[in-house]
């Protein structure tokens, strides 16, 4: 009975640890086309930083009829899902990214709402992605129509909820793992909602709230925004190491709007999205060492950059990463240095904030497990950052080690994540505990 017990547990271990997303992520948006000033990019050749992969875009067939197509570009179908598979082979996630900046989600009918969750569910049983990113940027179902954020009265929008609700539900059934899923609003319809509720304004709050349970990552567009207003009720404008700050706190700390309250989610659910360089967005491009500044700040290890003062003086130390508008875009060098974002990405989390398979790394050990509650950390170096979370994504343990092995216990059954961060990156391990006899 006991074997059969440690056999489903790690069944259970193993499906948690395939449906988690890289910690600390690093997300870039990759172009499923070619463009002369963002080029192609074949997907084995994207920077090894990027452990998630948000694949640009499956859109409607037309406005009026909302079966969602994606199509390779470049190469056959065959050989995109070869490399997709490579891709995971190496420890990252790939995603579908759902609408863009063209395209128009309207899901009012039934009609549209079935087409929307058949299409979506066969395009990532097809081609084997991960999860779903909805970067819905124009619609209807991304409007306030009337109600509050926990009782929309938009039926394209209640019907998007549901929509997603029942992809995640159909991929559960057929592959038994959680399905990812990512939303990535622009700031009017996020942040937005504090000075407005109604059309875009707040127009993604009754989503994120709906879903939050389901939500893997919450990574608003700090760029083509202007200016938009803090908790602290003061005016802050793209672009700089403020409104990073400032925006990524309201999605962590909450916010009161016309519509109802926006209870703040997770720092290890949000994510800062920035544009690679100037020529990739219309506004909103940060300098690598603003960028390292302002998330240094966020995450209580440097000094405040600017106006803004965290309400939380702590910081926000499980923020989830980074992500960019684009791979490819970070690729050139016309508008900044070849893989610049990347680049500040490895400078901000460690060089080994991307390693693929935390059980492989040399950067500390765990015995036993599973375990009864005692374990015995052997650590390669002193001064170890120590954070132990556990499958809610609570912190349970959090310290510093100042010697190469440390004794803990915990005390309650279940599955557990130890985060350890030294100077040579960061490692992450997944334990197991089961104090019955």
């Amino acid at each position: 009975m006991k074997q059969l017990f440690t056999i489903l547990t790690f069944t259970f271990l193993f499906s948690i640890a395939k449906a988690q997303l890289p910690n600390p992520a690093l997300i870039g948006y990759w172009h499923n086309w070619n463009d002369a000033n963002a080029p192609y990019i074949s997907l084995d050749a994207i920077d090894n930083r990027y452990n998630v992969i948000a694949v640009a875009f499956a859109v409607p067939v037309s406005p009026s009829d909302m079966t969602m197509l994606f199509t390779p570009d470049v190469i056959t179908t065959s050989v995109f899902k070869s490399k997709v598979q490579a891709l995971q082979n190496k420890g990252k996630k790939v995603l579908l990214s759902i609408g863009g900046a063209n395209a128009s989600i309207d899901l009012t009918s039934t009609a549209n709402k079935n087409a929307f969750i058949s299409s979506i569910s066969s395009l990532v049983n097809t081609y084997g992605f991960d999860g779903i990113d909805i970067d819905i940027e124009n619609g209807n179902s991304i409007l306030i129509t009337g109600g509050s954020m926990a009782a929309p009265t938009n039926v394209a929008q209640i019907n998007l909820i549901e929509a997603i609700k029942q992809i995640m539900v159909n991929y559960r059934t057929s592959h038994s793992n959680k399905l990812l899923l990512s939303i990535t609003p622009e700031t009017a319809y996020v942040q937005g909602g504090q000075s407005a509720f109604g059309s875009i304004w707040g127009g993604y709050l009754p989503i994120i709230s709906a879903l939050r349970d389901s939500l893997d990552m919450v990574q608003v567009q700090l760029y083509n925004s202007g200016t938009m207003y803090g908790i602290d009720n003061k005016i802050y404008a793209q672009g700089t190491a403020d409104f990073i700050i400032a925006m990524t706190e309201a999605v962590i700390h909450g916010f009161s709007t016309s519509g109802g309250s926006f209870v703040g989610l997770p720092a290890s659910k949000v994510v800062v999205g920035l544009p690679a360089c100037n020529l990739a967005a219309g506004g909103g491009y940060v300098n690598p060492d603003t960028l390292f500044a302002a998330v240094n700040y966020l995450t209580g290890v440097g000094i405040q950059p600017g106006s803004y003062k965290l309400s939380n003086t702590n910081g926000y130390k499980t923020l989830r990463g980074l992500m960019t508008w684009s791979i490819n875009w970070d690729a050139v060098s016309t508008c900044a240095t070849s893989n610049q974002f990347a680049a500040n990405f490895e400078r901000i989390y460690g060089k080994s904030s991307f390693i693929k398979n935390a059980e492989s790394s040399t950067l500390f050990s765990v015995f036993p497990n599973p375990t009864h509650g005692n374990i015995t950390l052997s650590l390669n170096s002193e001064n170890t950052l120590i954070t132990i979370t556990d499958v809610l994504g609570r912190e349970v343990l959090k310290t510093i080690a100042s010697e190469k092995q440390l004794n803990l216990n915990l005390k309650n059954n279940g599955v557990y994540t130890i985060c350890i961060k030294t100077e040579q990156g960061i490692a992450i391990k997944k334990i197991l505990v089961n104090q019955q006899n």
